[in-house]
């Protein structure tokens, strides 16, 4: 597969492990690891730059490389950089981005159990807590609000095989989810949502409580990454920790300076 210009998908992905180095971000695992994203460069024989790209999700390592930036997927992209010289990189090359500040949270938790069994039974009267089965992954990509719940994953049999979700249903719809956004081999990402006219009742709390059980039972690690305050403040109720703040630049769709 290769971008625009000269820029070339990665099959050897080891050859940037050293550039990716020291970079806890679960969604970076899963495309060293092959597990799924892709990692892309300007070098495939000797790359000192590299994008690795899952999702909607691309992070810049190495050198510092505007043509590895201009070559940008298709689409909505959330461009994170490794250092200070590619968030000049991403600037000088986007300046319409929206330059945001993300919460990185610790990947070293040790998770109470007894809290979180204690959190899923205050399920609502009313309401159906459930896994992401083959159904309810369909029912999934008929609503914006949960699509991303399961749409990273390239198939359904995928999903089901590697990916982990849960979601609380009421009155036949999904009103609440907790789902893997992405997988790598130790464990998942978690994406998590509620729609908006059920907020404030503690759902998000319950369902993500529920997948990190259920992440625990089978000895995978339940990664959490706060897009905004809130996200760390459920996370924290959880059990896990803030680790830092870091900056991401998100680039629209058709967003391009050349």
């Amino acid at each position: 597969m290769r971008l625009d210009g000269m820029i070339y998908e990665l099959t050897d992905t080891s050859k940037v492990k050293h550039i990716f180095e020291g970079w806890n971000e679960t969604l970076i695992y899963s495309c060293l690891q092959k597990v799924m994203g892709k990692i892309f460069v300007t070098d495939p024989e000797s790359p000192v730059s590299a994008m690795a790209y899952v999702g909607c999700f691309a992070f810049y390592a190495g050198e510092p490389d505007k043509e590895l930036v201009m070559a940008k997927p298709k689409g909505f992209v959330i461009m994170t950089p490794q250092n200070k010289e590619w968030e000049a990189c991403i600037e000088a090359c986007f300046p319409a981005a929206k330059k945001m500040t993300r919460y990185a949270i610790k990947k070293d938790t040790k998770f109470d159990i007894s809290l979180l069994r204690s959190m899923v039974k205050k399920l609502p009267e009313g309401y159906e807590l459930k896994e992401i089965d083959k159904d309810v992954y369909d029912l999934c990509l008929t609503d914006p609000m949960t699509r991303d719940f399961v749409s990273v994953f390239d198939s359904k049999d995928n999903y089901l095989k590697i990916g982990r979700g849960m979601v609380i249903m009421r009155s036949g719809r999904i009103v609440a989810g907790a789902s893997s956004y992405t997988r790598y081999n130790e464990g998942i990402e978690i994406e998590v949502e509620t729609a908006p006219e059920e907020r404030r009742k503690g759902l998000a709390t319950i369902v993500s409580a529920a997948l990190i059980l259920r992440c625990l039972d089978e000895g995978l690690y339940p990664s959490w990454d706060a897009q905004n305050i809130n996200s760390v403040h459920l996370a924290e109720k959880l059990g896990y920790e803030f680790d830092h703040e870091y900056t991401a630049y998100e680039v629209a769709g058709g967003e391009r300076t050349h």
